[in-house]
């Protein structure tokens, strides 16, 4: 479990003002990509992927306050997270959609919550883990 003080609540804060943005990002294009017609879950791949470029820089330089060099690796594991994370969102999409007949905007809401919570977990623990203070819950 996360610890509850001062710098743990800001961070999440600033998670949370990121995914807005990130959030709006993938709803934008997802929107204006199934409404000129791309398939729903080729319109997800590209929307999720214009949201975690938001997503890597704003994290990285505001949320985790990375100021270092070390770019390449955590560019890998953060398209390693936000792999998991689209395939996720996208399984979720599908079977919403087309498998419990959601409307698409439910469908798209519950994607975009599983998505949101494997990306957290995932940022936190893995990709900004060096950021991190001693006895937070990515602590073995």
């Amino acid at each position: 479990m996360v610890p509850i003080n001062k710098q743990n609540f800001f961070e999440f804060l600033r998670f949370c003002t990121v995914g807005i943005g990130n959030t709006a990002v993938d709803f934008i294009v997802f929107f204006i990509l199934t409404h000129a017609g791309l398939p729903l879950l080729l319109a997800q791949g590209i929307a999720y992927s214009a949201g975690a470029i938001n997503s890597f820089y704003f994290n990285r330089r505001w949320t985790f306050r990375d100021a270092g060099n070390t770019v390449f690796w955590e560019a890998v594991r953060f398209g390693t997270v936000n792999g998991l994370a689209l395939l996720v969102s996208a399984a979720l999409l599908f079977i919403c959609r087309d498998s419990l007949r959601l409307t698409l905007w439910s469908s798209k809401l519950a994607a975009t919550g599983a998505g949101t919570a494997i990306n957290y977990i995932g940022s936190r623990c893995w990709v900004f883990k060096e950021k991190q203070v001693r006895g937070d819950l990515c602590e073995n």
